[in-house]
């Protein structure tokens, strides 16, 4: 038999050996080198498996209610300051209306001295102001239309009324509709509070169909304003975009959403995939997109998309639980990130002008560069994987840099998905695709009107009036400017 290379025997030991024996140690140097791939193969799921133990919303993409309970997972020196607010902090006190818009005003004077009993006839001219604000007794108001149906007397036909311009064929008004509408899309109430709401505090008595008709004929009525909100999306130059599950019925969906400054916008879909993000966005978008390394944004070019740095993080805080060089890199990219965000934070309070933030930038970028180049070439093949796929992805890493308006982070989708979010956890999802149509328009309606700082309420009531008009519903953009750039 012929030595093995591995067999750390001189060939002329190895030629006096007996075959029997040699046979023997050949297949214990077989069973020896199984038993080391056994043992790689096990080190390597466990560290897998300590990695997964590990994470949290900290280091992955994991929501922090995932997370279980126990200490901060970061921790920081105790201030020393007891909670709450601190000794010197003004605070913050309601503001007083003015004496014009209250409904009363009651001087209340003293009668007397409260020292010496002396009666008092004078007048204070600036006397302490304390307001009161209560809320009326609501009660819901009843019109009632008599159709006469009148015979003619020339020709014995009978003939009823119609009713008016801008009155309901339905039994509620467009308020009442719009507060159905209100109480599911923005507060996420069930239609049982939502018909036991409506009894308790105005004595309107709703059955549960007609809760889901109310919203139905509302979602009908904003299916313009919310076309037209789509249309302005794709002609923004920065829309920061994610999605989350929803389900619809028994099929697992996906909310779809994107912010920008203008608009935000929500499609409800059953894919995950790159077909509804150039829905979304439209195919020819031209702005910059801010997302995370979601596979379905890969369709927009490098120079146009702005990786998320709160997920970069996480995906570094990832390289640290991974020890050895791993966590050296992840460190060194933690320590990059803060510095980054240092000066990011200076360019947005305004202590550092752009042109000096740019230039610092310069040393930060190529030391992150170089980490990521180091990370692609390491002993670990996560690490390797993860720094691969980031420098696919480099140029996107600094677009905030270069391109004024955009941010590091994806923030302000993170925000506004919350409320979905929310939604879907109590609601279980939408049973059907007009459902999913209520909600996307509702959420878009909502979402853009509270960062235009419009009254909901007052809009949708809007929009019901003038679905009962016949007339166009009011735009949901912020003015006739962005009218008409999406129009033209």
């Amino acid at each position: 038999m012929s030595l093995p290379d591995s067999l750390p025997i001189a060939q002329e030991d190895w030629n006096q050996t007996p075959p029997a024996v040699q046979a023997v140690i050949l297949a214990q140097a077989e069973a020896i080198r199984a038993l080391r791939q056994e043992v790689e193969r096990l080190q390597g799921e466990v560290a897998e498996l300590q990695e997964q133990v590990g994470q949290n919303s900290t280091n992955s993409s994991r929501p922090p209610s995932s997370d279980l309970p126990g200490p901060p997972k970061r921790e920081r020196t105790p201030s020393g300051r007891r909670p709450g607010g601190q000794p010197g902090h003004e605070g913050t006190h309601r503001r007083l209306k003015p004496v014009e818009e209250v409904k009363e005003v009651i001087p209340v004077k003293p009668q007397k001295c409260h020292q010496c009993g002396h009666g008092l006839a004078f007048e204070d001219p600036a006397p302490q102001r304390h307001q009161v604000t209560e809320i009326p007794p609501l009660v819901s108001e009843t019109t009632e239309y008599q159709l006469h149906t009148l015979e003619c007397p020339a020709c014995g036909v009978r003939t009823r009324a119609q009713l008016e311009a801008g009155v309901p064929q339905g039994a509620f008004g467009p308020r009442l509709q719009a507060m159905v509408a209100i109480l599911s899309g923005e507060y996420h109430l069930s239609k049982r509070q939502i018909e036991a709401m409506l009894l308790d505090f105005f004595g309107v008595e709703l059955g549960l169909g007609s809760v889901w008709a109310l919203e139905q004929t509302t979602s009908k009525a904003l299916t313009a304003p919310v076309e037209q909100a789509r249309a302005a999306l794709k002609a923004q130059p920065v829309a920061n975009v994610d999605e989350t599950s929803w389900p619809e019925g028994k099929q697992k969906g996906w909310m779809w959403f994107a912010v920008t400054e203008v608009v935000t916008v929500f499609l409800i879909r059953l894919s995950r995939g790159a077909k509804v993000a150039k829905e979304l966005l439209g195919e020819t978008f031209s702005g910059v997109v801010g997302s995370d390394r979601w596979s379905g944004y890969n369709w927009v070019a490098t120079q146009q998309r702005q990786i998320c740095w709160a997920h970069l993080l996480r995906d570094f805080e990832a390289l640290i639980l991974r020890g050895g060089v791993s966590e050296q890199i992840g460190r060194a990219l933690v320590f990059e990130a803060q510095q980054m965000f240092h000066l990011w934070h200076r360019v947005r309070d305004g202590t550092l002008d752009r042109a000096s933030f740019q230039t610092q930038m310069e040393v930060i970028q190529q030391q992150v560069g170089q980490l990521l180049r180091k990370g692609a070439i390491c002993d670990h093949p996560k690490t390797v994987r993860t720094c691969c796929n980031l420098l696919k992805l480099e140029a996107a890493l600094w677009t905030f840099v270069r391109v004024e308006g955009v941010e590091p982070t994806n923030n302000a989708a993170e925000r506004a998905v919350r409320s979905g979010v929310l939604w879907r956890k109590r609601s279980f999802g939408t049973q059907s695709t007009n459902g999913s149509e209520f909600v996307e328009r509702m959420m878009t309606v909502v979402a853009s009107l509270r960062q235009q700082n419009r009254n909901v309420l007052s809009y949708l009531t809007a929009v019901c009036s003038a679905a009962i008009r016949g007339e166009n519903a009011p735009s949901l953009l912020p003015d006739a400017t962005v009218v008409s750039q999406t129009t033209s």
